[in-house]
C-alpha cells in the first residue's frame, strides 16, 4: 500500500511541527504528506518547512475558503503531481489517503505499516473496499471511541467514523471532493456521497489511527449549532422522511441526550465508552 496524508493548517504554531513529527516516525516509510497551508501569518508554515527536510514532504501555500476548500486543494494538487514523469501515478486499489488535522497525531509508530497489513490481507481475502476506517482516542478524555462495524444507513445517519480515521482509495478521492457549501459538516456529506449515493464499500479494521485533538471551530457553541442544522439539511438529502422519522425516533427512545452526557462528562467517559465499544462490536 501506498499512503498520502495531508495536512492543511493555519496559524497552527508548534501543532503543525507535532502532527508532522508523528507522521515522519511512522515504521512503514511508502507515504507522502501534503502540507497545504492557507498563508498562515504565525511563522509556523516557514519553520516547518526549515525544520522538516524531507523529499516525501510536498509543501502548498495559498488562500483558501476554510479546511474543506483546503483539503481540495490538497486533493488537487496531489491528482495533478500524480501524473508527471517522476511519480507514481493514481493506481486505484494501491493508494490511499488519509486527512490528519493541525495537532491531530497517528496513536503510534505501527498505524500505517497495520493499515498496510489489513488492507493487503482483506484484498487478498476478496473483501476490499474503497473505504477503510478505524478509531480515534479523545486526547481531551484518553477514551477510545468505538465505531459501527459496518455502515449500515442508520449508522450512516447517526455517527460515522471522523475522517482522521478514514482512508480514502486515492482514485475516489479524484472524483469526489468536499462540499465547501457545508461549514462544518462537509466530511459528513462526503462520506454519505460515498457511501449512500455511489454505494461504495467501506470496511472497518479493529485499530487506533489517530489520537484526536478536537476542540476546534466544530466544537464551540457557534459550531455546533451549525453542525445541527447542516445535519438536518444533509440528511434530508440522503434519508426518506420516513428513514429520518424512525431514526430520530429510536435515538430519543435509547434516551440519546442522556447518553451524549455520560459519554462527556468526566466521571462518566470511561465507563459510557467501554460499553459502547462493546456493544457495537456485536453488531
Amino acid at each position: 500500500m501506498f499512503f498520502t496524508v495531508i495536512v492543511v493548517a493555519y496559524n497552527a504554531g508548534d501543532r503543525l511541527s507535532a502532527t508532522l513529527e508523528s507522521i515522519l516516525s511512522q515504521q512503514n516509510a511508502d507515504f507522502r504528506v501534503i502540507v497545504k497551508d492557507a498563508c498562515s501569518s504565525d511563522g509556523s508554515f516557514e519553520n516547518a518547512r526549515a525544520h522538516f527536510d524531507d523529499p516525501r514532504i510536498e509543501w502548498i501555500s495559498s488562500a483558501d475558503k476554510g479546511i474543506y476548500d483546503g483539503m481540495n486543494q490538497a486533493l488537487t494538487a496531489s491528482i495533478g503531481n500524480r501524473g508527471s514523469e517522476n511519480t507514481r501515478g493514481l493506481i486505484p486499489g494501491s493508494e490511499y489517503v488519509l486527512f490528519l488535522n493541525c495537532g491531530d497525531l497517528f496513536h503510534d509508530k505501527n498505524v500505517l505499516e497495520n493499515v498496510s497489513a489489513l488492507i493487503e490481507r482483506s484484498i487478498s481475502e476478496g473483501n476490499g473496499a474503497k473505504i477503510y476506517y478505524g478509531e480515534i482516542i479523545e486526547t481531551l478524555t484518553g477514551q477510545r471511541l468505538g465505531v459501527a462495524p459496518y455502515m449500515d444507513a442508520f449508522a450512516c445517519f447517526r455517527n460515522v467514523p471522523n475522517h482522521q480515521a478514514i482512508l480514502y482509495d486515492a482514485a475516489l478521492l479524484s472524483e469526489e471532493h468536499f462540499d465547501i457549501r457545508w461549514r462544518v459538516r462537509a466530511d459528513y456529506e462526503h462520506f454519505l456521497r460515498c457511501v449512500l449515493k455511489r454505494g461504495e464499500k467501506t470496511s472497518s479494521m479493529d485499530i487506533v489511527i489517530c489520537d484526536y485533538e478536537g476542540g476546534g471551530f466544530s466544537e464551540s457553541p457557534e459550531g455546533r449549532k451549525i453542525s445541527a442544522d447542516e445535519h438536518k439539511e444533509i440528511t434530508r438529502i440522503y434519508f426518506t422522511g420516513s428513514q429520518r422519522f424512525r431514526y430520530r425516533a429510536y435515538m430519543i427512545l435509547t434516551l440519546q441526550p442522556l447518553r451524549h452526557l455520560l459519554a462527556t462528562h468526566p466521571l462518566t467517559t470511561g465507563a459510557y465508552n467501554r460499553i459502547r465499544r462493546s456493544l457495537l462490536k456485536k453488531r
